[in-house]
């Protein structure tokens, strides 16, 4: 099987880009006039927004609320205040006008500023506003504004909070190493892919540690090494952990290396959603990768890493769970190296975590485990392993989880009480953990081939086996467990 392209761009309408409820823009106002009619606490939040862009904010209002007091105070050069009420010489020279005011004044105050020709917000009046406000993520002079049109504005402010969860404040002082150093890195760079490989070491930079008082130095010096080395013309590899399939347990890391990735080469157990995350322009192609169906032989993908690399791309392969275990990341880190190629791993949340998660069960619950044990249930033939030390893997005081091992389920049964295990110990196997299509059953040792049955080989699974898992066989006994 060849890896195929399977971007979801080309299953879109020929327009690429979907419809926009508003139009997201941003207004230069450093040393504009700006006229903000009202003197109220909603109106002062507005100017103190204003100024903060630099604006020259001129307040029409007989009174205002003593909040002004403190918001001039903290910004007085920014703030001229007119004791009366708007007039026609309100819009005089404003680039755009905000006002507090209730109808039928709100309705006459926005018909004259669009007979001045001067866009026009009225505070919580969303059908007299030309422009809105959105919820903002401050990393001046890197700046996020959301905008749920205003359909859901408690939508926004969480939406702000996700993000600013992936915004690490000192983007705000790289951003600005950024604009320092932007027009030395032009002189010295060709546009491509010189260019593309220290804006992508630069990004690297950003979201890492704050920077030092040596970086802008330090940031010149490595253009320079870029020139002479003439390493743009190598791109690089970042194995990224995808989890077991829901997109929220993606790490921060792994959202930041889809989002700059020009390839992304997938297993067929990535979810949509967590590709929905990578960046539109990347390219996705599928490399299979499922057991028990046809795949791409591993020297395959290998070769197309390779391939991709070399030619300057910033390749991410996507590995369902996490990439180091059972995910033949050792094979594709040798491969990588021996190539001069730089590989970077993003851990995920592997399968056994998630299922614990999802269970409410501790794996190493002292009562019952003193140690947890990673197992594959079958071979490079696809039976199940016989360099195993099947003994130690029926220790009752362990919790052994089985990956991969819905096709060898008996056989692992019968193995481990073979080597002594109790039949009675309880037995748990879940498929597509963490996705809405996921499916537990709790059952015993002796009852596994019949629980896999249940469950079915279609999806990926997953079989847990010792004693912590007795609370689920209890809950499934006492009729208030999921079932399949």
């Amino acid at each position: 099987m060849q890896p195929s392209d399977t971007n979801t761009r080309a299953k879109r309408p020929l327009n690429r880009m979907e419809e926009l409820a508003v139009l997201p823009v941003f207004f230069k106002l450093k040393g504009k006039k700006v006229s903000l009619v009202g003197g109220t606490q909603a109106a002062a939040w507005k100017g103190e927004l204003i100024a903060a862009a630099g604006a020259i904010v001129h307040i029409f209002a007989t009174k205002l609320d003593p909040i002004f007091d403190e918001v001039i105070e903290s910004n007085p050069a920014s703030f001229v205040h007119h004791i009366e009420d708007w007039s026609a010489k309100t819009f005089d020279d404003a680039k755009i006008v905000i006002a507090d005011l209730e109808l039928p004044e709100a309705e006459e105050f926005y018909q004259a500023a669009q007979k001045a020709g001067v866009p026009v917000n009225i505070i919580d009046k969303p059908d007299f506003c030309e422009f809105q406000f959105g919820s903002i993520v401050n990393r001046s002079p890197a700046i996020v504004s959301i905008s749920t049109n205003g359909a859901a504005p408690i939508l926004s402010q969480a939406i702000r909070r996700r993000i600013e969860t992936l915004l690490p404040a000192s983007v705000k002082n790289w951003a600005q190493l950024a604009q320092n150093v932007r027009a030395d890195i032009s002189d010295k760079l060709e546009i491509g892919g010189q260019r593309r490989i220290f804006w992508e070491r630069f990004v690297d930079k950003a979201f890492g540690h704050a920077p030092q008082e040596n970086d802008e130095q330090e940031l010149i010096a490595d253009a320079t090494r870029i020139k002479t080395t003439g390493l743009g013309n190598i791109g690089k590899v970042t194995l990224v952990g995808a989890g077991p399939g829901d997109a929220e347990l993606l790490t921060l890391k792994a959202v930041r290396a889809l989002q700059a990735a020009d390839v992304i080469l997938f297993d067929d157990l990535a979810s949509d959603e967590v590709l929905e995350l990578a960046r539109r322009e990347a390219k996705r192609m599928l490399v299979g990768k499922r057991g028990g169906r046809k795949s791409c032989k591993q020297e395959d993908i290998n070769d197309m890493m390779v391939k991709l690399a070399k030619s300057g791309k910033n390749v991410v392969r996507l590995k369902s769970g996490d990439p180091m275990v059972f995910g033949r990341a050792g094979e594709e880190i040798k491969r990588l190296g021996a190539e001069g190629i730089p590989v970077t791993i993003v851990p995920g949340i592997t399968a056994a975590s998630a299922m614990a998660a999802q269970l409410g069960v501790s794996l190493t619950h002292r009562d019952h485990a003193q140690s947890v044990r990673f197992v594959t249930g079958h071979s490079k033939k696809g039976e199940l392993p016989t360099d195993i030390d099947w003994r130690a893997v029926a220790d009752p005081t362990t919790t052994t989880i089985f990956y991969m091992g819905g096709r060898t389920a008996s056989r692992i049964s019968d193995t481990l009480i073979e080597n002594g295990m109790d039949a009675d110990t309880p037995v748990v196997v879940c498929s597509s953990i963490s996705r809405p299509e996921s499916k537990n059953w709790h059952g015993t040792l002796q009852t596994l081939p019949e629980g896999i049955k249940i469950i079915g080989y279609n999806n990926p699974v997953l079989i847990g086996v010792g004693s912590v898992f007795a609370t689920a066989l209890s809950a499934q006994n006492s009729g208030t467990s999921k079932q399949a």
